[in-house]
């Protein structure tokens, strides 16, 4: 098991991929600091990570991950749980409209800039401190998309939030190499989960912005499974990935070729 005895924190870990992933840890050993919002999904994951009989554990952690607050105290409950934080996952993010520029409203820019990048920046920021505090160290893995390596598969504001993120990870990997902390990002396409399907189904989208989006799109690209997204977070987490730091790897089934 690669992360037996390991402790981890997964934001988003309510539902889809960031579900996938804290099951993930646990059936590899970790013990799992959970944070969602929604406590009783989290409850549910809990039971079935030990009514499944695997050797980590969760920990639910309720919380809203745009605040400053929440980043802070979970990674304090994780490191009062176990003594120490050895992965940070900043799975947690939410999509726009596909507004572009001209369209976007103030509020939809704060809530998604809220969300996707002042969330992991606190859970970034308080996880080196206690990392540079250890001696083993530990890394940080965040979930951003090939939006943030793309200007033309998303709205404005998820794009900018995305790149964002792929700049913070570069950053914290190239600034923290030395010290023996690696921060890697992976950057989904399309993903099987219950938020892409709500996203597609909300009269609110911007139909401008998204069939620009879509343009080239014909479908022979599947949506990945979580399993599949979870897999390469697990990866980038694991020892087997000790040299690779600042990297932002695509996993969207060849989209972003196109």
């Amino acid at each position: 098991m690669r992360f037996e005895g390991k402790s981890v924190v997964v934001t988003g870990a309510s539902s889809g991929m960031g579900r996938q992933i804290a099951y993930d840890f646990a059936k590899e050993g970790a013990t799992v600091v959970a944070v969602a919002r929604r406590q009783e999904r989290l409850a549910e994951l809990a039971a079935q990570v030990e009514a499944d009989g695997l050797p980590g554990k969760i920990l639910p952690f309720v919380g809203d991950v745009s605040s400053r607050e929440t980043n802070d105290a979970m990674i304090d409950f994780a490191v009062e749980q176990t003594g120490k934080l050895d992965v940070l996952v900043n799975n947690a993010g939410i999509m726009d409209g596909f507004e572009p520029i001209g369209g976007i409203s103030d509020e939809r820019w704060e809530k998604v800039f809220a969300v996707n990048v002042n969330g992991p920046m606190y859970a970034m920021r308080k996880a080196v401190q206690v990392m540079l505090g250890q001696e083993s160290r530990g890394n940080i893995v965040n979930v951003a998309s090939i939006g943030g390596t793309n200007g033309a598969r998303a709205g404005a504001a998820y794009t900018a939030s995305k790149h964002a993120l792929v700049g913070m990870t570069e950053n914290t990997g190239y600034m923290y190499a030395h010290e023996g902390i690696r921060c890697n990002a992976i950057c989904p396409g399309g993903v099987k989960t219950e938020i892409a399907g709500s996203m597609m189904a909300d009269a609110g989208i911007n139909q401008f912005g998204m069939g620009r989006s879509m343009a080239g799109l014909d479908g022979e690209i599947r949506q990945a499974e979580p399993e599949e997204l979870a897999a390469a977070v697990l990866f980038a987490a694991s020892d087997e990935a000790s040299f690779m730091t600042g990297a932002c790897v695509k996993v969207d089934g060849g989209v972003s070729v196109n």
